[in-house]
């Protein structure tokens, strides 16, 4: 029976452990998204029949006020490693409400064609 309960209390400790690490991302205000978008650039590397890219961006802002990447999902394989060293641990000017908060940015690039003359 003295098992039975410790069992049950820790079932009930990691079950409490379980719920408070789940993450909910927030979205980015425009100033942070613009400085972003600045970082990131015109030259994703697109797939070679497609005339988009698009991503799906985690990361937090740490107390030097880098951006720190979590984890990037794409259907490009190249857009993350491109993500990652555009974005990985450059200075943005927003400041954390809250330690440890995270955003989520969904990307999407579009392919333009420039014609010489």
């Amino acid at each position: 029976m003295k098992n039975l309960k410790i069992l049950i209390i820790a079932f009930a400790l990691f079950a409490m452990n379980v719920s408070a690490a789940t993450i909910d991302p927030v979205k980015p205000t425009s100033q942070l998204r613009s400085e972003i978008i600045d970082l990131i650039g015109n030259d994703c590397p697109y797939d070679y029949h497609k005339d988009e890219c698009k991503a799906e961006v985690l990361f937090t802002v740490n107390a030097k006020q880098e951006i720190v990447i979590l984890s990037v999902t794409s259907p490009n394989v190249k857009a993350e490693s491109y993500l990652k060293s555009r974005l990985n641990y450059k200075k943005v000017s927003h400041t954390s409400k809250r330690e440890g908060e995270v955003f989520m940015l969904p990307i999407r690039m579009v392919r333009e064609y420039r014609t010489k003359f």
